[in-house]
């Protein structure tokens, strides 16, 4: 089941949030994101997410800040088992477009952000790591002409999005 964060998910959600990154950015070193530990909780609690819960147990979440990802996260026992691409038809079922960042040596999380219709439009340096990353999105319906609104209504903000891309 899918349903809002509440305030008691904030510690299961943190670790998974902890434990997901050191595993999937082991070109990141480990300490920083101790060192941000404490502040993302804090976000947590002001942040739009959702968590997979299965017998009671917080399994995974998606966080969002409107149309962007800030990332999904499955607990490393049930990888693999669909529960990441739940999350992600959730948040598409509201949203006619998506939009997220990912390093570029994260070649899972690309292969399966691709898999599930995000394309990449450009690539930029995370200041904070200095790690390559890739910007990428998804528009629901491509072939609509609604969706041809949304994307030219964000057109602009496209370009100024991917401004540093080389």
């Amino acid at each position: 089941m899918i349903r809002e964060f509440k305030e008691q998910d904030l510690e299961k959600v943190a670790n998974i949030w902890l434990i997901s990154n050191i595993d999937a950015h082991f070109f990141i070193p480990k300490d920083y994101w101790k060192g941000h530990f404490d502040e993302v909780k804090e976000m947590f609690l002001q942040a739009e997410i959702y968590v997979y819960e299965k017998d009671c147990e917080v399994q995974g979440f998606i966080g969002l800040n409107k149309e962007y990802i800030e990332g999904i996260f499955v607990s490393k026992e049930v990888q693999s088992k669909g529960i990441g691409k739940d999350l992600l038809n959730f948040v598409k079922e509201r949203n006619e477009f998506l939009y997220l960042s990912v390093y570029q040596r994260n070649e899972r999380a690309i292969h399966f952000y691709q898999r599930e219709g995000f394309q990449i439009k450009c690539a930029n340096i995370d200041e904070q790591t200095g790690e390559k990353e890739y910007e990428m999105i998804w528009y629901k319906n491509k072939g609509n002409k609604n969706n041809e609104m949304v994307r030219k209504d964000h057109y602009e903000y496209d370009r100024m999005w991917c401004r540093t891309a080389r």
